[in-house]
C-alpha cells in the first residue's frame, strides 16, 4: 500500500478534557472516537510499528471510544477501561500522553486493535481525567484478571 505524506488531515490538538463527563459528551457528540497513547499528533505523522515484527502499520493504532452494542454497563465504565487499557505507556515514557482522535479504520494491528488514517486530533486527556479512570476502572472491574485468574 503506498504511503501518503501523512496520515493526519490536521495535527492540531485543540481542546483538552478534564472529565469521564467531559469524555462522555465529547464521544457521543462525534459517534466514533479513539484513545492513542504517545507524544502526540507530530510525532505520529509517520504511523505505528509493529514493535514485535519491525514492520509499519498502514495507520495509526488506537483503542475505540465508542461502546460495542453488547455493553449494558454505563457508558463511563466503558470509557474508564479503554482509557486505563494502555495507561502504562504513558508510565513508562513521561512524553506519552493520552488524547482523542477520530479517523477512517484501515484495517487492525497484530493485537486486533483498530488502525486509522485521515486522522483528525480531538482533544488531549488531562491527569484528573485518568486518575477519576483509573479510580472508575479499579472500583468497578477486577482489574488485570483474566479466565485463569
Amino acid at each position: 500500500m503506498p504511503r501518503s505524506r501523512s496520515l493526519f488531515v490536521t495535527e492540531t490538538l485543540p481542546d483538552s478534557l478534564g472529565s469521564l463527563a467531559q469524555l462522555a459528551d465529547t464521544v457521543h457528540r462525534y459517534g466514533k472516537l479513539y484513545v492513542r497513547y504517545s507524544e502526540g499528533p507530530a510525532s505520529d505523522r509517520d504511523g505505528s510499528v509493529d514493535t514485535e515484527s519491525g514492520l509499519t502499520l498502514p495507520g495509526l493504532s488506537v483503542n475505540p471510544l465508542h461502546a460495542q452494542a453488547w455493553w449494558t454497563r454505563p457508558f463511563e465504565d466503558w470509557l474508564a477501561r479503554q482509557v486505563c487499557q494502555y495507561r502504562e505507556l504513558s508510565e513508562k515514557n513521561p512524553d506519552r500522553f493520552a488524547w482523542v482522535l477520530s479517523g477512517t479504520e484501515t484495517g487492525r494491528g497484530p493485537d486486533n486493535e483498530p488502525l486509522l488514517r485521515a486522522v483528525v486530533p480531538i482533544a488531549r486527556l488531562e491527569d484528573q481525567l485518568l486518575d477519576e479512570a483509573a479510580r472508575r476502572y479499579e472500583s468497578r472491574f477486577h482489574a488485570g484478571h483474566g479466565p485463569e485468574d
